[in-house]
């Protein structure tokens, strides 16, 4: 990504470029699906496992694709001002795509940094205009960010990930992306394309700010806090120092480690790695000193 930077290598991830934006670890998505890594099901693609071995996730029926994508994002330039549409819009004009709701964990935020979320204008008119005539700084709604804060994006949401942060993302399994300002950046001599038209036509006006309360309880040596529970996923952050039980239900879980490591039932986890844990888990015993975040459907 022309905004990205080297930061995923703290990760132990093998960057193959100095502008490194994005890990797709858990995804089944055309764009980039991951493979399991060792196993019964060693090598095996995700989205070939979500046809074939549907009781690993549990009734879903009503999902033709697996419906998560999970990600670590790193931002060393600003990303453009963009909007997501919802599923009834991506469907028709995205050729049956998913829409995208997503959410943010902040992993790290230099000093000073800031983020994009919503816009100032007050009726679609107004909106219309102001995006027109390249009104950008008084149309855009910059807020500060800080490591540990946690953002629910929804469809519709004007936003922008700027410089010097790094996230974890949960996200609907889409990569439909609606640019509205590029900083008339050049990638590869030319500017990369804008969408003003589907823009405009997803964009939710007036903004209303959604405020997110974490819900925290400890289980054992282990802190548990649920920041989200939407139509599409329930996302926690587990944060383990010694041992605890960590009660799973539903449908499938993923788990990805952020920091430290330890066991999970006796495997062991590092920062960096990705895990889905099968539908009718139940539970699993966390041992170790290690933050993860958890999503389930």
């Amino acid at each position: 990504m022309i905004w990205g930077g080297t930061g995923l290598a703290e990760f132990g991830y093998t960057l193959t470029s100095g502008r490194v934006g994005e890990c797709w670890g858990v995804s089944a998505h055309k764009n980039g699906c991951c493979t399991v890594r060792g196993g019964r099901y060693d090598g095996r693609r995700l989205d070939e496992l979500w046809r074939e071995e549907p009781a690993l996730f549990g009734d879903h029926a009503d999902n033709a694709e697996f419906p998560l994508l999970v990600k670590i994002i790193d931002a060393q330039d600003d990303l453009s001002i963009q909007v997501h549409p919802d599923d009834a819009y991506a469907n028709v004009h995205e050729n049956g795509a998913m829409g995208k709701t997503e959410c943010w964990y902040v992993l790290k935020a230099e000093e000073g940094a800031s983020i994009i979320i919503g816009h100032n204008a007050k009726t679609p008119e107004e909106l219309r205009a102001m995006i027109t005539e390249g009104r950008f700084s008084d149309l855009i709604r910059e807020i500060p960010v800080k490591a540990g804060d946690f953002f629910q994006i929804e469809p519709g949401t004007v936003h922008a990930i700027k410089r010097g942060t790094m996230l974890f993302e949960t996200q609907e399994s889409s990569d439909v992306t609606y640019r509205l300002y590029d900083y008339d950046r050049l990638q590869n001599g030319v500017k990369r394309p804008l969408h003003i038209d589907k823009s405009l036509a997803v964009i939710k006006v007036p903004f209303v700010p959604m405020h997110i309360e974490p819900e925290v309880r400890n289980a054992e040596d282990a802190v548990i806090t649920k920041y989200v529970d939407c139509r599409f996923y329930t996302v926690y952050k587990v944060e383990v120092n010694g041992a605890a039980t960590i009660p799973l239900s539903g449908m499938f879980h993923t788990a990805s480690i952020i920091e430290g490591e330890g066991y999970l039932d006796g495997s062991l986890v590092k920062k960096g790695d990705h895990l889905i844990l099968s539908a009718g888990y139940g539970e699993t015993r966390a041992v170790g000193r290690f933050t993860a975040i958890v999503t389930r459907v």
